[in-house]
């Protein structure tokens, strides 16, 4: 995947959330696009064990190369507004 067609999934409004697949199984749910750091070559990613709480546990870092896919998680319909 390019770096500028991760930033155009992350520009959608409203913001859908997205699971990123990578080459060695491991998956990566992006609920909130401020939380993502799109680079030339990967894609940094805040990951938080209580995302209630604003405090982030650590940072992935996944290289563009091992994307394997992008998947939606709700389409903005099904996302409710509290």
């Amino acid at each position: 995947m390019r770096a500028q067609e991760f930033v155009e999934l992350l520009k959608i409004q409203p913001f859908v959330p997205l699971r990123i697949h990578m080459t060695d199984g491991k998956f990566f749910d992006i609920r909130h696009p401020e939380l993502v750091l799109v680079l030339r070559s990967r894609v940094d990613i805040g990951v938080a064990s209580d995302p209630t709480k604003g405090v982030l546990d650590r940072v992935e870092h996944c290289s563009l190369l091992h994307v394997v896919r992008v998947e939606q998680l709700s389409s903005p319909s099904q996302t409710k507004s509290v």
